[in-house]
């Protein structure tokens, strides 16, 4: 699978919602990797920026959302743009609002995660394998990365959207499994329980994104307020519809503006060595016990056993 790799790729982008391609780049080639396991949502895209340096983009869903959230190949994601070189990944999502204070339309980057998925998806590249592996996820986004990101997103939208847009960091992201949308009943337990957004595809991604040593922020952007505003008809398709072009829009002005400097983050390991190495002692089982297919289907994405 060498014929894959492109060196120079360490960025990699994450596409959600309506957010299927980015502009002001220069399209290099598309690659179609087969991981071990299986094959990505979407062709990977890479791009060139301006001053040469090239990054990744793949759409979550697919190119033309073809992918519901529980269905999303998320480890073949995750292990083709490492494999392809990428160290850090910049993840874009749609999300709904569980507090007044973030209107749709508004920017999010947030630190915390509590899961509602139901173990139906892969949350693991060690699942199935002979080896058991506990990664550190107390902090399940980069907390170098996403501080990185705030300034520099906080920047962008005052000078695409003067203040019509807001951006909110240090929030909690309820992730559910979809693909139907939220009772009011768990909508208003969401929020009792301290999350301030929701989506459904966050997880497993930043999970697998933290055991392949990808350093990994998420930029969510509010699309409606879910259902538990009383008084108020409950979140509908056509209402985010109406929301998620704005908002995708915007969000590749933010990339445009921001993926210079992050290239150049991750070229200097600023916002990488907090997860770099970190899977090295997070494998309990030892290598007498672990199998050479499992060891060779790992390799692909960690270095440990090669």
């Amino acid at each position: 699978m060498a014929e894959e790799q492109t060196s120079n790729v360490i960025l990699g982008i994450i596409g959600g919602s309506g957010l299927y391609h980015l502009d002001q780049l220069t399209f290099v080639k598309e690659v179609n990797p087969t991981t071990p396991w299986g094959a990505p949502s979407s062709p990977i895209t890479i791009s060139s920026l301006p001053t040469g340096e090239q990054i990744a983009f793949i759409a979550r869903h697919g190119t033309h959302h073809t992918h519901q959230p529980t269905t999303v190949p998320f480890a073949a994601n995750i292990a083709a743009l490492k494999h392809l070189g990428v160290k850090a990944i910049l993840a874009f999502s749609a999300v709904g609002s569980l507090r007044e204070e973030i209107r749709p339309g508004d920017f999010i980057i947030p630190n915390q995660i509590i899961d509602r998925t139901k173990g139906v998806r892969q949350a693991s590249f060690f699942d199935g394998t002979s080896m058991v592996a506990h990664a550190t996820f107390g902090d399940p986004f980069s907390k170098v990365f996403s501080a990185f990101l705030a300034p520099r997103v906080k920047e962008v939208l005052k000078e695409a959207t003067g203040d019509t847009v807001q951006l909110h960091t240090d929030k909690t992201v309820v992730c559910m499994e979809g693909p139907l949308f939220s009772t009011r009943a768990e909508s208003h337990m969401y929020r009792a329980w301290g999350g301030d957004i929701i989506n459904m595809s966050v997880l497993p991604e930043a999970k697998l994104a933290r055991e392949a040593e990808i350093s990994y922020a998420l930029i969510a952007t509010a699309t409606d307020y879910d259902a538990w505003r009383e008084g108020e008809e409950p979140v509908t398709v056509a209402e985010v519809i109406k929301t998620l072009h704005t908002n995708a829009e915007t969000s590749r002005k933010v990339a445009s503006a921001v993926i210079s400097a992050l290239h150049a983050a991750v070229l200097s390991k600023e916002i990488t060595s907090d997860v770099e190495g970190g899977m090295k002692y997070s494998i309990v089982t030892q290598p007498p016990h672990q199998k050479q297919e499992d060891r060779e289907k790992l390799s692909y994405i960690l270095p440990y056993f090669d």
